[in-house]
């Protein structure tokens, strides 16, 4: 295989764990490539240039070289204008990047995806307070499932392909999609109105209601993804909220 160079590709670090003495093995999503692994050479030398700008939550340039699954980190640099995450909205932005992790197979080109992790960490940078948080995740968590093909068609019920009515009543069916309730659907399968439902598809979460289902919606189709793992972040949020 021949050595492939990259230059000045967008991207985010996900996470990083040290390598060796000196540097560090990153996990970056970038826009046209996807999840990446790199190694970062002598990052965690106290004068290295990349080590106050490989920050998770910050938009990058970085570049690339290598031929091996895990390739070197040429050069990267600060992209700015974007205030760091704090509070809340840090842990929201972990559980992004948990999500992404959980999800993304490595190299797979996610462009659409990686503008809405790009809006949403912005959106979280932006935020003075805790309220607001909802209507920042639940579009890239949509985007999410849609983009990896977790989520069918949620305008369009399954058995019939027509639009749900607005007064409706239905339910997500595993593997399938939207339909009507029926009586002896599973008690653990989430129930949307119509109204809802065309509200989510349309990336719409302004009604409370809307954004109430579609939280019990989000939760339902990512836990059939990832089945027995726990989110970490999410857990912590949730004890957060407790105390």
């Amino acid at each position: 295989m021949a050595s492939i160079r990259v230059t000045d590709e967008p991207a985010f670090v996900l996470h990083s764990i040290p390598y060796k003495e000196t540097s560090l093995i990153l996990d970056v999503f970038t826009r046209q490539h996807g999840r990446m692994a790199l190694i970062a050479k002598g990052a965690k030398r106290p004068h290295s240039t990349l080590r106050p700008v490989l920050q998770r939550f910050q938009p990058l340039l970085v570049s690339w070289s290598g031929k091996s699954e895990l390739r070197t980190l040429t050069k990267s640099e600060w992209v700015g204008g974007m205030p760091s995450l704090v509070g809340d909205a840090l842990l929201c932005g972990f559980y992004l990047n948990e999500l992404l992790v959980k999800f993304l197979a490595r190299e797979d080109e996610y462009e659409k995806l990686y503008d809405r992790y790009a809006e949403a960490i912005n959106a979280l940078s932006a935020l003075e307070e805790s309220k607001g948080l909802e209507e920042i995740l639940r579009p890239f968590e949509l985007s999410l499932l849609q983009e990896t093909g977790y989520a069918a068609a949620l305008d369009r019920c399954v058995e019939t392909n027509e639009a749900p009515v607005h007064d409706g009543q239905y339910v997500y069916q595993p593997e399938k999609g939207v339909r009507p309730v029926q009586v002896d659907d599973p008690g653990h399968w989430p129930v949307l109105t119509g109204k809802s439902l065309l509200a989510i598809a349309v990336g719409d979460f302004s009604d409370p209601v809307t954004l109430a289902e579609s939280k019990q919606l989000m939760r339902f189709l990512l836990g059939l993804h990832l089945q027995d793992q726990v989110l970490t972040t999410r857990q912590i949020l949730i004890d957060l909220k407790k105390i």
